[in-house]
């Protein structure tokens, strides 16, 4: 297993990710900014995330950032990575949970790993990887995590193999 941290010039191809192989991103620390702004532009204004007053007296004691605003910012964060630049095609889908609050001052990072690679059956210029991603804290806790799934192209030289051309 490969752990890297930064960012790439160009994307990986579908041969070259491998089982295992894991990428921790650049961190981030969360702010007031941050909820406000992604609050205006979901235009979810609940009071968990907007009012102090009322979010004193939840279980979480202050406002959290919304568990959408957290994916959003992950997103952001693992595309500094570099490591589908170029040669994702699509985003599939996803399986997903919520399992802590993210709070305003929390420093986040995703860490994300290969689960599987699969060539296509059916188009030899590209195959699914699918990623377990985890977005953690300062405290290396979980905040959301679950799998990624996208479709990768394979390099040229491959598709000419695939091909027989």
């Amino acid at each position: 297993m490969t752990t890297q941290t930064g960012a790439r010039q160009h994307g990986l191809y579908l041969d070259e990710f491998h089982v295992g192989d894991t990428w921790d991103s650049p961190r981030r620390t969360i702010t007031d900014a941050d909820l406000v702004l992604f609050a205006g532009l979901s235009g979810d204004f609940n009071p968990i995330h907007t009012d102090e007053e009322f979010a004193k007296g939840t279980q979480f004691g202050t406002r959290i950032l919304h568990g959408p605003g957290t994916f959003a910012i992950a997103t952001g964060l693992e595309s500094r990575l570099g490591i589908k630049e170029g040669t994702a095609i699509a985003f599939l889908g996803m399986t997903w949970s919520m399992r802590a609050p993210v709070f305003i001052g929390d420093t986040i990072w995703v860490q994300e790993t290969v689960a599987e690679v699969r060539p296509s059956s059916s188009k030899p210029d590209r195959g699914i990887v699918t990623f377990d991603v985890a977005i953690k804290n300062q405290r290396d806790e979980v905040c959301q995590g679950g799998q990624w799934i996208v479709m990768v192209e394979r390099a040229q030289d491959r598709q000419a193999g695939a091909t027989g051309a």
